[in-house]
């Protein structure tokens, strides 16, 4: 799986939001905090508002807040707020793939990618990540012997 820029830079905003949650945050102190290029975090979290992730907040003391409480909201929504959905296949969803031959079989794996992509980002919230208490099935993960090796 490939995370887009928009898609860290979405998750990234998204944290600093759970971590002052509930009070607002800037774009440029968002920005700020994350090193990120303002104008294209302001259409991020555009997305992130339409989406029902976030809300802005106008006025002198405006900027962006969560919408619910950090612990509600999951990675998997971030990334789906701004990406669309997680593990498509030539712009198509894994069970709408369809082959002849050798390959009939290979939208189940396809399938069962997407499904291991959301038993890892739906399965954490922000909350979780800001203070660093992954779940067990998301810790464990990341202790196999080759985890952290670039294949």
């Amino acid at each position: 799986m490939q995370i887009s820029a928009r898609g860290d830079y979405a998750v990234r905003a998204s944290l600093e939001l759970a971590a002052t949650y509930p009070a607002t945050v800037s774009a440029q102190a968002l920005a700020d905090a994350q090193r990120l290029p303002r104008k294209f975090l302001e259409a991020i979290l555009a997305d992130l508002r339409r989406s029902g992730i976030v809300h802005a907040v106008r006025g002198a003391e405006g900027g962006y807040t969560l919408t619910q409480p950090p612990h509600e909201i999951t990675i998997g929504m971030v990334l789906r707020a701004v990406d669309g959905p997680l593990a498509g296949v030539r712009g198509h969803r894994p069970e709408q793939t369809s082959y002849e031959g050798t390959a009939v079989h290979l939208p189940q794996v396809w399938v069962a990618v997407r499904a291991a992509v959301r038993s890892v980002v739906d399965e954490i919230s922000l909350a979780e990540v800001v203070t660093g208490e992954m779940p067990a099935q998301i810790s464990e993960l990341t202790k196999g012997p080759d985890a952290w090796q670039p294949r």
